[in-house]
Formats: structure tokens, C-alpha cells, sequence
């Protein structure tokens, strides 16, 4: 490699790298971006694709002993616990119930309003250029109820959600049919969320945005970002192609973001969430939207593999074993719902989100290395959030003046 230094190191080929090395680009920046592998293959590959312009409320930790016994015994779906990974995961754990409390809740409102406010808007001329508007299903999605208890809270939600401007449009049993005609039954009725999109190859959007990062002059090299350090007032990391150095540095890391601010000396209160999926084949009247079953915590999402069957979280250690113990609890209730074929893949996908207590991400400058910018945290929203948390972090990096107010993303908040 000829040219061994650049403006800036994007450290993390995920979705959010990706974003934001398009987004340094449109500000004329020479971006050098480095993963140990392809490009959304890790927690970017498995998602349900929504970009929820739709979701203005972060996910709350229960809060209620009813709901906290239930899961604490294994009777909801929505979640499953490691018991030996609690020690560890205890300190974010309480802080996140605090954040989840009536008094903070609003701030955690407030603070991811502008990012999913600008979704979208962030997103659409990077998936126009990238040539990727085939992977767009535009039809929105749909919050399905089976209870009246969880009719209650859906449609007290759907009600606060339009008191910011978001559409949401309640449904009757035969309304859900009619809308969703691959559905087996109406249950007690839904929401139809239609302003927001769905990513129908999730993977396939971070390859459009690699091939537009290369074809706009990025260098995407191999490297392992462990190997960062700073001299000289540059940060340098180790390749394939051999040393690169920047006077910037982004961890856009995601679950492995944690790992390097520990090894820089930083101790932040953060957790994470694991997740899987699995594909199925679809039959000839399959899903036109994604479907989220609030009573059973899953989602059913249409994708070019087949339908997508995603489960809700699991409280783990991010290296822990692979326990697909939500997936097998949830696909009888999903065949239930809808029909879905054979299995399409050979094991269940695994992955872990990297989760702040307050529900935000880390944007912004480290607060004892000169150079040094978070850019992970984003939790169930990093799809959603990273063109719109790239290009704020974009102009943080650049000095330009920032299109939303930083403050509520900055790392000291956690320090």
C-alpha cells in the first residue's frame, strides 16, 4: 500500500462504520476502514431490517415484580437469562432499571428522538447512491396484540407515538387480516407502523455501502483493531497491508467496543443483549410486512432468505455458548401466526448488542485521548441510528457545527 496514512480510521465494518465512513467522505475526508472480516457479518448481519423512523421509545427494562418474577422463572419468551453471567452484567443491569424508571425515562425519549427523527432522511441518499433501493420494503410494519392487557399497552402506545408525529394506525381483528392476508389469525387486533422501512437483506445493504465506501476512494483493509495505538499525535493499527496512521480514531465496535475503552483505561457501566435468528422457507402466501408478537417477544420479518424468525433478548456473556432456548419456544407460536416452511439454515444465528444503561450510544470524543471518538452502543438501533449518529459524529470529527446537539451521547455521562 503506497499511501500508509489517512484522515481518519473507522475501526468496525458494521453497519455504523460503514455510515459513518460515507458520511466523513461527503466532508471530503480520506477514511481508512479496518475489520478482522466481511462487512456486516457480525451484529449488523442479524436484525429485522427495520429502520424504525417509527420507534421514538428506547426498550425499558420490566419494572413491575409480576413481569420480573416471570422472567426470573423462564415463563416469558421475551426473554432468557445466563445465571452465571449475572455478577458481571449486575452493575449495567441496575443502572438500566434506574434509567427505565418514570422520573429518567423522558431524558432516554429525548435524547433518541433526533436520531430517529433522521433515520431515514440520513439513510436514503446512501442507499439511492449505493444503488441498494431493491433491498427496500417500504410497507412499514405491524405490532400484533393477543391479550387485552398487552391491547391496552399498544395502543397507549400507538397513541403516545402519535402525539410525536408518527403515524400509527390501529387495527381490528379482520383490518389485520386484510392488511396482512398471510397471517392465520387476527389475534385481538395490531398496529400499522407505515412510516418506516425494512432492510429486506440486511447484509446486503452493508456490502452496497462497502462497494460505494471503495468506489468513493475508502481503503477497507484487515486488521485486528486491538492493535491500536497512539504516537506522535496519530493513532496507528496494524494490517494486512501493513501499519496505517490517522490523526483520528473511531470504535465503532459494537459489542467489542467495550473490550478497547477497558484496555484504554476506561470503565464504563455498559451490558449487552444477544439475539438470534433463524430463516425458514417461505410458502406462496407469505409475509408482506414484519410482524412483532408483543405477548410472545419476536418478530417475523420477510427477507430474501426467507422469512426471518428473530427472538427477543438474552442475558449472557458475549463469548458464552450458543442456547437458542428462545427459538425453539418461539417458532411453534409463530407457526401458529403464519406459515413457514422448512428450516433454511443449518444453525441458528447468533449475536450480541453492546448496550448502554440510559438507552443511548456512545457519540463523541474520549474524554483522556486526544484523537479518540465512540461511536457504538446503539443496542436494537444500530440499523436505524447509524446514518444519522454517523453523520453527527461526522461533524464532531470535522469541527463543523453539529445538525443536532451532542450532549446526550457524550462519553463522560458514563465515565
Amino acid at each position: 500500500m503506497e499511501n500508509k496514512s489517512a484522515d481518519v480510521l473507522v475501526l468496525g465494518a458494521g453497519i455504523v462504520g460503514l455510515s459513518l465512513a460515507l458520511k466523513l467522505q461527503e466532508r471530503g475526508r480520506d477514511v481508512v476502514l479496518l475489520d478482522r472480516g466481511p462487512a456486516g457479518a457480525a451484529t449488523s448481519f442479524g436484525n429485522a431490517g427495520l429502520i424504525e423512523r417509527s420507534t421514538v421509545f428506547p426498550y425499558t427494562f420490566p419494572r413491575d415484580f409480576k413481569t420480573l418474577f416471570a422472567y426470573a422463572l423462564g415463563r416469558r419468551t421475551a426473554a432468557h437469562y445466563h445465571w452465571r453471567a449475572l455478577p458481571s452484567l449486575l452493575p449495567w443491569m441496575w443502572r438500566y432499571w434506574q434509567h427505565s424508571s418514570p422520573a429518567l425515562y423522558p431524558q432516554a425519549v429525548a435524547g433518541a428522538l433526533p436520531l430517529i427523527e433522521h433515520s431515514w432522511r440520513e439513510h436514503q441518499p446512501l442507499i439511492n447512491a449505493a444503488g441498494a433501493q431493491d433491498l427496500v420494503n417500504d410497507r412499514g410494519w405491524i405490532k400484533i396484540f393477543r391479550t387485552p392487557e398487552s391491547a391496552q399497552q399498544v395502543l397507549a402506545m400507538a397513541e403516545q407515538s402519535r402525539a410525536y408525529g408518527v403515524p400509527a394506525i390501529a387495527l381490528s381483528p379482520s383490518e389485520l387480516l386484510t392488511l396482512e392476508p398471510a397471517l392465520k389469525t387476527g389475534c385481538l387486533g395490531g398496529v400499522h407502523y407505515p412510516d418506516a422501512r425494512q432492510i429486506q437483506d440486511p447484509q446486503g445493504l452493508s456490502s452496497a455501502y462497502l462497494r460505494l465506501f471503495e468506489q468513493r476512494g475508502g481503503r477497507y483493509l484487515c486488521g485486528d483493531a486491538r492493535s491500536l495505538q497512539t504516537e506522535r499525535h496519530a493513532w496507528s493499527v496494524q494490517t494486512a497491508a501493513g501499519p496505517v496512521s490517522a490523526a483520528h480514531a473511531v470504535l465503532a465496535l459494537g459489542p467489542w467496543g467495550e473490550d478497547m475503552v477497558r484496555q484504554l483505561g476506561y470503565r464504563l457501566a455498559l451490558g449487552r443483549k444477544r439475539g438470534y435468528h433463524m430463516h425458514f422457507q417461505a410458502a406462496a402466501l407469505s409475509l408482506k410486512h414484519t410482524i412483532v408478537d408483543t405477548d410472545n417477544g419476536y418478530a417475523i420479518a420477510p427477507m430474501r432468505q426467507g422469512l426471518r424468525l428473530t427472538t427477543g433478548a438474552e442475558f449472557a456473556l458475549r463469548d458464552a455458548p450458543v442456547t437458542p432456548v428462545q427459538l425453539q419456544r418461539i417458532e411453534p407460536l409463530a407457526r401458529g401466526l403464519t406459515e413457514l416452511g422448512g428450516r433454511a439454515d443449518a444453525k441458528p444465528w447468533l449475536g450480541s448488542r453492546p448496550c448502554t444503561p440510559d438507552m443511548l450510544p456512545l457519540l463523541g470524543p474520549a474524554p483522556a485521548h486526544p484523537g479518540l471518538w465512540f461511536s457504538f452502543g446503539h443496542a436494537h438501533h444500530g440499523l436505524t441510528q447509524a446514518a444519522s449518529s454517523g453523520r453527527l459524529l461526522a461533524e464532531l470529527i470535522c469541527g463543523e457545527q453539529p445538525y443536532i446537539d451532542p450532549a446526550p451521547y457524550r462519553v463522560q455521562r458514563l465515565a
